[in-house]
């Protein structure tokens, strides 16, 4: 008999799923067994979120959606969080949940509401699974997930369905899309007259060239023809941060805004190669202005624009790269930016940012920069530091640098590198953490220790909500709900299975993080950098 639930796990395989995370619950046991049996390994969490963060890491990994797995009730709200991420994140993500059957449900109410109503306006698409449809819905899911701008979808899988014999009688399949470039028109034509005339192009890089795979067609296209590039956080490294071109990513820091706002003032020709501005702040809502004396902006884009936190002059729906690979056919280089710029501001970005304190939390990131290789991978929670981080931390390849960057929530760095981990063994991986984000997640290193994952994490130990703190002083409001105690997150390392340092000097963290790279198990290195130790850093 194949049951539906291996029906769901086989599509899952063959989608190249590997890492399944979650909590059991008697709703989901067979689903469980179906992943285990396909060759999806099931990882047991502490809690729902995290395990759709690890998901997330492993999709970065991978390449492949990431899957979580929760039973009925309290299973499915406990994930709402990272669900709405995945959406707002553009993450892929297979929300598989238990539920109880259609016709159990009219008489029995314990635990019982509607899934899909709840996971619908945060999910791309919610799914109930139907006995004689499964392939279909399973294939459906994978397209919406991956195509377009990826995404959350939701399978809710009742209890008969999952056991029961499948009856469809049909073999699905997706077809994946081809890349597209834009058409030939009067419109596309005048883009590329635009492109080839520009005196003061630039590049602003996002997050659909990741999923495009498109980071290769940015650089070429940077270096060919001499363009300076900003991206977003999430496309750090997409061009790598020691070219010269590279002038890093933004997007939360008002310091760095003031610093590269008077390029996007100066360009004549602005390329938004997969844009999307879920990442900035409000200083970026509308930061140039398409008329007669502004520039020529021209976007390349998964899907529409139809948010208007900024406007373009021309707009392209396609491949990312297939659009940049278009746009340059036949365009000669010219000698842009005479004036030397991009070079002034590459430099102006490097003396705001200094990373050559003795201690505190510049200290932490540059130590943690040098002894990570080159071809490591880092990931940063929420707050002050990953602000900090973001402007000082150099990425040199795409997906080097996970973060939540559209949601922006807390508790993230340690399970995105623990799914990381799981699914690429072999590359070295970080985690950097604020001290409350980690007092979030701290169940987690259970985790780490059963599953045997030598995993780095650097704790900024400064006691407060140090950027909501900020605020509070900004606007003259007293300090309210921001401070905590500390936690001897050392001694909670070893008491959970792990190793546990504190360091507060450079040569102690590059010894700590040189030993923690090299060992056996998770090494939780907490790093006291002071109260207000971020006031004036970005």
């Amino acid at each position: 008999m194949t049951r539906a639930a291996d029906i769901i796990a086989g599509k899952l395989y063959q989608a190249g799923c590997r890492q399944a995370y979650g909590i059991p619950g008697g709703e989901v046991l067979s689903l469980m067994d179906a992943l285990q049996a396909a060759g999806i390994d099931f990882h047991l969490v502490k809690h729902e979120n995290n395990g759709g963060f690890m998901a997330e890491g492993s999709h970065h990994a991978s390449g492949a959606p990431g899957i979580l797995l929760a039973t009925v009730g309290p299973g499915v709200v406990n994930a709402i969080n990272v669900v709405a991420n995945a959406w707002q994140d553009q993450v892929p993500l297979i929300f598989l949940t238990g539920c109880i059957d259609g016709a159990e449900a009219h008489g029995f109410t314990h635990q019982v509401f509607d899934h899909t109503s709840v996971l619908a306006p945060i999910t791309k698409a919610s799914f109930t699974v139907h006995a004689g449809a499964v392939e279909t819905i399973v294939e459906k899911a994978l397209g919406i997930a991956m195509d377009g701008r990826p995404g959350p979808v939701h399978l809710d899988v009742p209890i008969s369905v999952a056991r029961g014999e499948e009856t469809q009688n049909r073999s699905v399949s997706r077809a994946t899309p081809a890349p597209m470039a834009p058409a030939p028109s009067a419109e596309w034509e005048a883009t590329r007259a635009a492109f080839a005339g520009a005196e003061r192009p630039l590049i602003i890089a996002g997050v659909d060239v990741l999923h495009h795979g498109a980071a290769d067609a940015v650089a070429r296209t940077a270096r060919d023809f001499s363009i300076p590039v900003l991206t977003t956080y999430k496309a750090k490294g997409v061009l790598p941060e020691d070219d010269a071109l590279a002038l890093g990513g933004h997007g939360l820091s008002p310091k760095a805004w003031g610093i590269v706002k008077p390029l996007l003032d100066e360009a004549d020709v602005i390329v938004l190669a997969g844009y999307d501005p879920i990442e900035m702040r409000a200083e970026w809502c509308d930061p140039w202005t398409i008329a007669e004396d502004g520039p020529t902006v021209i976007e390349f884009s998964a899907e529409a624009n139809t948010h208007f936190v900024h406007q373009a002059s021309h707009s392209f729906v396609g491949h990312v790269g297939a659009g940049l690979a278009a746009l340059a056919e036949g365009a000669k280089p010219n000698g842009v930016w005479p004036g030397g710029e991009p070079a002034r501001a590459r430099a102006a970005l490097a003396e705001a940012f200094p990373r050559d304190e003795a201690w505190g939390p510049a200290a932490v990131i540059d130590v943690a920069r040098k002894v990570l290789p080159r071809d490591g991978v880092a990931a940063v929670d929420t707050g002050a530091h990953r602000i900090l981080l973001a402007q000082q931390w150099e990425c040199y390849g795409p997906r080097t640098l996970m973060q939540s960057t559209g949601l922006c929530t807390m508790g993230t760095a340690l399970p995105l590198a623990a799914g990381h981990k799981l699914a690429k063994p072999d590359v070295p991986v970080i985690a950097l953490a604020g001290d409350a984000c980690m007092e979030m997640v701290l169940g987690e290193l259970a985790t780490l220790r059963d599953l045997g994952l030598a995993i780095p994490i650097v704790v900024f130990v400064d006691e407060a909500l140090s950027l909501i703190e900020i605020k509070q002083r900004r606007d003259g409001m007293d300090n309210l709900g921001v401070d905590f105690g500390g936690t001897d997150f050392a001694g909670v390392a070893e008491a959970m299975g792990g190793v546990g340092v504190t360091v507060d000097n450079r040569a102690d963290l590059e010894d700590a993080l040189s030993a923690a790279l090299a060992a056996e198990t998770f090494t939780v290195i907490a790093c006291p950098i002071g109260r207000k130790a971020y006031d004036g850093r970005f």
